[in-house]
């Protein structure tokens, strides 16, 4: 209470004190004794030194306080030029009564004594500089690597464990008392950080004009010592914080002689600095030139801090200034005070900007287009944080060009660095306006580099960069269109980068749309209340639906893509089972990501079933809100399209959040979480459930849609189905919509899906039944309808649309469900007149290869064509399942099954094979299939010889026993497998050599020249050349040379990858090495695809089997316990029967083959088990895999 402490100070028993009444010393006085108060500062146990405790003490000379902060009214002392004046003392009580009570007290703390007679001590780098919170880090310690050679400077920072502003006190101290002794370590501590032990002596430092000649001396000595690595790019571990420990120190450096001054009084200092830093970062050498050049970045670093901080307070003491002048009683030798701080802060504001004036145009003008990235890098990344730093120096244009000049720069690293500069720039909303020059002459740039930059890392970051830019309204609408269609770019990274962009777009159509419809008032009283139960009713999210499919459509109809179905082209085979994504769907999946709306996809399924044709078809002029609300989301049908295609994504990808929140990190959930997870997916399942037969219904008619509706099968959870004991109908009802889809659509991609749809079905048990007996309807309706128009066509009426999709309806079939039995079944006549049975199913379809019509038209001969394909791919998978079924009883030592009659097959594609010419889609066909049918019989072939090893070794069979249908059986497989004559191999060879010099010819690649062989120099056919020379033709686009590439690349490497499996069969060039070599001749020369795909071809390394083998053993062990079969040799990894998009996954197994390079791969990977009873369930991954090698 130190208002009742001045008044006991002045008590007096005689004198009343100030204030008080007349009456009060003639007052009676009580007979108490009484003792004169003892005043603090007079108490000897009161008073305790402020140095040496932390807690508030008083004396004469401190400053005492009332309760409320305000100076006691009798209390002098006398005023010095650093004590406040009375203005000043005013504020601080007014700021003092405006401060809340706590409503705990506050813990009492120290205050400083202030003592006239004493001055401050020099605190080190704080004079001017504001103070910045530093996050904390460890005290640094010595570096062991390079303590052992390291002196002066070099060791006290590196070695000796000392802090940088430590380090730059003490040389400061060091350069007050002999400046030369002290530059020459600074020099010397330079030099050593460029990888070298060359040193300066003092009478070089005193020699400033013969700096230049002494450093190409160093730079000789340098050369001659052949170094080739400087601490800078070292990649070793000592080095590893080498930089920003030298960055570090020269910063302190320059702030610590700022704040002692000798920055601004011994301006030789940074002046001798500069002759050796700036001399050696434009050295040829490039350690000098780039350890010079960081340190001369570091120290414009340290004078922006300086000159930001000197602004700083300049304009703080300006305002103080004017703020003195205001007053009523102005303090005129305070203003002089003031006004002579200004001008001295002025003035070191001078000198700092004339310093980084120096340096930024000797090293920064030159160095920011270096010959070494590196250096270019370091530069760009400095620009940055000069202008974030002091942007009244470097926040204009004649500084940020340098920025916009390197955008063009030739290295990824740079242009990504400066793009994250000015990212960073940009995010500054206040200096936005400066940046408006700026963007306008650079905005092109940013575009070309979002489009067409080589890396899609920088394609990202421009976009988001462009985005911010497009916050700030710098942005033209035709640069923002360009952006948002890169929604459908290639790359994944770039999609998502673009989605939160074009989902601004979509928010700008919304914002016109919904001021269009006379703004919220107008959309609330066409909809009335929005019900959250029933996703069918209209809303405010259906408007934005409708600005999604029109934006999508905008941007697609631009590039060309409106009105094609986002469908495969029909020449690209898709496995069964396998899905290959569309532009459209790629999109689609980014749109989730960046639009919320979609998130709610039943909200989006709503509005694709909702049925507005009655405000399509109302044409009165006097409409309702709710009519023209109905309207504005009415869609058309390449719209629809689109938005099933953002349906689907979003089911999906509403469905794999699910489950990755289920499998998270492993962690532990409660069990409330679980469960919410388990109702998540069984809602999205049921909903589904009754969602697919509804847009069935709708969009089942277009090929388009209905492929997209059917996709959302596959990502249909069975197993929910299963568990919540749902009706059977409902789920026989959803196979009855797609298999009414399969059998009315011709349309190969409806086809695809339909079959997939049905193959995600069949893996379900409970519900094999149902699916099983849908499947036999499927059998029975397209084995019918095959053979009523094979009885036509022999009355001379061929129907080649209706055989083309009969044909194909049975190869997808076959690709999915067991053959065998359907295939080999005979049908007896329903003619009363005839009993004769007619020919089975692969007797029709072996017919049909053979079939070749020389007089039918074009359209006639490429539906033909196309019912050979459709015939061969179908035969093919029929003897992959017998396979499947000979390998079961072989493994299993039972009767094997009735072996095929594939002679006349075979026959029939070598006829096709000599018949046909060039590259003929026909003629691959034929040609692969020949390769599949041999190399598939001989992994059965050797799977009968280690069947017999084994039952020899383990199996002890009777004298009476007799194994005749076994015998029977190796006899016939042994006639399956036996290799491709040499007349076929030379047509094999012929038909590759004519591929692989298409490619070579579409692609501009120069093939190695051939040898006097007579196949190579055979001629070409002369039908190919014509084919050449119209892809030749100058009329093709682009987009078309590019897609004729592709294609004949994927013909190259699918006739090479079946080429591989079959020398690897030993069914072709068993005889020699002449198929080998001729594969490999050009491995180098046709792109990375053909070289993986050859990649099989090459020997095993010992180094390679070595260290693989525990991995292979662990692998045989596995497969043998799975197939029960034990097999003596080491089996090679079942990677190199895959497709040619996988075999770069199996380099590393290769290593592991054996003398038999096929082997035991052939006998227990070609072809997978699966289970006794024949469900569907049994096929597995490796029988898809089959079928996309055997069947293409």
């Amino acid at each position: 209470m130190p208002a009742r402490l001045f008044s006991m100070e002045r008590s007096d028993p005689i004198t009343p004190p100030p204030g008080s009444s007349p009456n009060e010393g003639t007052r009676r006085k009580s007979g108490r004794v009484k003792h004169k108060p003892v005043l603090l500062n007079n108490d000897p146990n009161a008073f305790i030194s402020s140095y040496n405790s932390g807690k508030r003490k008083r004396a004469d000379t401190l400053e005492q306080l009332d309760v409320n902060g305000s100076i006691g009214e009798e209390t002098s002392f006398d005023e010095d030029d650093g004590d406040p004046d009375e203005e000043e003392m005013r504020e601080k009580r007014r700021k003092a009564r405006s401060k809340k009570p706590s409503e705990k007290p506050a813990a009492k703390k120290p205050k400083t004594v202030k003592l006239q007679s004493t001055s401050l001590p020099v605190r080190l780098a704080v004079n001017g500089v504001k103070k910045t919170p530093k996050p904390r880090r460890p005290r640094p310690q010595a570096n062991a690597a390079i303590a052992d050679d390291a002196t002066g400077l070099f060791a006290e920072i590196f070695a000796q464990g000392h802090t940088v502003d430590a380090v730059a006190a003490e040389w400061i101290e060091r350069y007050n008392q002999h400046n030369a002794n002290a530059m020459c370590e600074l020099i010397n501590l330079v030099l050593r950080c460029t990888g070298c032990d060359l040193e300066v002596d003092v009478h070089d430092i005193k020699d400033p004009d013969n700096a230049p000649s002494k450093l190409e001396d160093l730079q000789a000595e340098y050369r001659a010592k052949k170094i080739t690595d400087y601490p800078l790019i070292s990649k070793n571990k000592a080095y590893a914080s080498f930089r920003a420990t030298v960055t570090a120190f020269f910063f302190a450096l320059i702030s610590t002689a700022h704040a002692t001054g000798v920055l601004y009084t011994d301006l030789a200092l940074i002046e001798n600095i500069e002759v050796w830093v700036i001399s050696m970062s434009a050295a040829p050498i490039r350690p000098f030139r780039h350890t010079a050049t960081v340190i001369s970045l570091a120290m414009e670093s340290a004078l922006c801090s300086v000159y930001s901080s000197l602004a700083d307070n300049t304009a703080k003491t300006v305002r103080q200034k004017e703020g003195e002048q205001k007053k009523k009683s102005v303090n005129k030798e305070r203003i002089a005070s003031l006004q002579k701080n200004v001008a001295e802060g002025e003035r070191r504001s001078g000198e700092v900007d004339g310093m980084m004036e120096n340096i930024f145009n000797a090293v920064y003008v030159h160095r920011y287009r270096d010959v070494d990235p590196k250096i270019r890098v370091d530069c760009v990344t400095a620009l940055g944080g000069w202008i974030t730093t002091a942007p009244d120096k470097f926040f204009t244009s004649a500084y940020l060009r340098y920025l916009g000049w390197v955008l063009s720069d030739v290295s990824a690293p740079t242009r990504a660095e400066v793009v994250k500069q000015l990212s960073k720039l940009y995010k500054r909303k206040e200096d936005v306006a400066r940046l408006r020059a700026f963007t306008e002459k650079f905005s092109p740039r940013f575009v070309e580099m979002a489009i067409r930059d080589a890396e899609p890392n920088i394609r990202a970051a421009v976009i988001r960069l462009l985005e911010l830019i497009r916050d700030t309204g710098l942005l033209e609408p035709n640069d923002i269109d360009s952006i948002g269609r890169l929604i459908f770019d290639s790359e994944q990274r770039v999609r998502k980068a673009a989605a939160g962009f074009f989902a601004k777009n979509i928010n700008d159509s919304y914002e016109a749309v919904i001021e269009d419809l006379g703004g919220e008032e107008g959309v609330a009283e066409a909809i009335g209340e929005e019900d959250t139960e029933y996703f069918d009713m209209p809303r405010r999210a259906w408007l934005k639906f409708k600005c999604l499919a029109e934006n999508l459509q905008s941007y697609s109809s631009e590039d060309g893509d409106e009105g094609k179905a986002p469908t495969l082209p029909e020449t690209i085979a898709v496995l069964p089972g396998s899905v290959v994504e569309s532009r459209f769907a790629l999109a689609a999946q980014a749109v989730y990501e960046g639009f919320p709306e979609v998130k709610e996809w039943e909200v989006l399924a709503g509005y694709l079933l909702y049925d507005n044709s009655a405000a399509a078809s109302n044409g009165n002029a006097s409409e309702s809100p709710e009519v023209v609300f109905r309207k504005s989301c009415l869609l058309n049908e390449y719209e629809e399209m689109l938005l099933l295609e953002v349906l689907k994504e979003a089911v999906k990808q509403r469905l794999l959040e699910a489950v990755d929140s289920e499998i998270d990190k492993k962690s532990r959930r409660p069990k409330a979480r679980i469960e919410e997870i388990r109702e998540t997916q069984e809602t999205i399942a049921m909903h589904l459930a009754q969602v697919i037969p509804r847009l069935l219904r709708r969009f089942g008619a277009n090929p388009t849609t209905a492929a997209v509706v059917l996709q959302l099968e596959h990502v249909l959870n069975l197993d929910i189905f299963e568990e919540l004991r749902q009706d059977s109908t409902t789920y026989a009802s959803l196979l009855d919509d797609i298999n009414k889809q399969f059998l009315t659509h011709v349309d190969h991609g409806v086809l695809a899906e339909a079959s997939n749809a049905i193959l995600h079905a069949r893996g379900y048990e409970d519900l094999e039944e149902i699916t099983e007996g849908k499947i036999q309807e499927l059998w029975s309706d397209t084995i019918s309808t095959l053979r009523t128009l094979v009885e036509s066509r022999k009355s001379g009426e061929t129907d080649f649309p209706g055989l083309c999709n009969t044909i194909a309806r049975i190869s997808n079939l076959a690709s999915i469900a067991d053959c065998t039995s359907i295939f080999e079944t005979e049908e007896r006549s329903k003619s009363k007149k005839s009993n004769a049975a007619t020919a089975p199913p692969v007797h029709i379809l072996n017919e049909l290869v053979q079939d070749e019509y020389a007089d039918v038209d074009d359209e006639a001969q490429e539906q033909r064509d196309e019912i050979i394909t459709g015939a061969i791919k179908s035969l093919v998978f029929y003897h992959m399942w017998v396979a499947r079924s000979l390998k079961t009883s072989l493994t299993a030592n039972t009767p094997t099954v009735k072996l095929p009659d594939w002679e006349s097959f075979a026959s029939a594609l070598l006829s096709l094979m000599q018949s046909r010419t060039g590259t003929d889609p026909v003629r691959l066909a034929a040609t692969g299939a020949y390769l599949d049918i041999h190399s598939l019989f001989a992994s059965l072939k050797n799977i009968t010889s280690r069947s017999d090893d084994q039952s020899t070794k383990h199996v002890s069979t009777p004298p009476n026993k007799q194994t005749q249908p076994r015998s029977n059986a190796d006899d016939a497989l042994s006639s399956l497998g036996h290799p491709i004559t040499p007349e076929a191999q030379s047509l094999i060879l012929t038909i590759f050599i004519v591929t692989e010099k298409q490619y070579a010819r579409r692609s501009r690649r120069n093939l190695e020249a051939a040898p006097d062989d007579a196949i190579e120099n055979a001629p070409e056919d002369p039908e190919s050349e014509m084919e050449d020379d119209e892809d030749d033709d100058e009329n093709t686009t682009s987009e078309q040379v590019r897609t004729q590439q592709l294609l004949a690349e994927k013909q190259l490497c699918e006739l090479a990858g079946k080429m591989v499996l079959a020398v690897l069969g030993h069914v072709l060039d068993s005889g020699g090495q002449k198929v080998r070599r001729r594969l490999l001749r050009n491995r180098l020369r046709l792109g990375p695809n053909f070289k993986e795909v050859l990649a099989y071809l090459d020997e095993p390394k010992e180094k390679t089997r070595a260290k693989t083998k525990p991995k292979a053993s662990k692998a045989k062990m596995e497969d043998t316990n799975k197939t029960k079969v034990k097999v003596g040799k080491k089996a090679k990894s079942k990677d190199v029967v895959i497709s040619s998009e996988e075999e770069s996954d199996g380099e590393e197994d290769l290593g592991e083959e054996e003398d038999d390079p096929l082997g035991a791969e052939l006998a227990n990977d070609r072809i997978e088990d699966v289970e006794e009873d024949d469900r569907g369930k049994g096929r597995t991954r490796d029988d898809d895999d089959d079928d996309g090698i055997m069947g293409d």
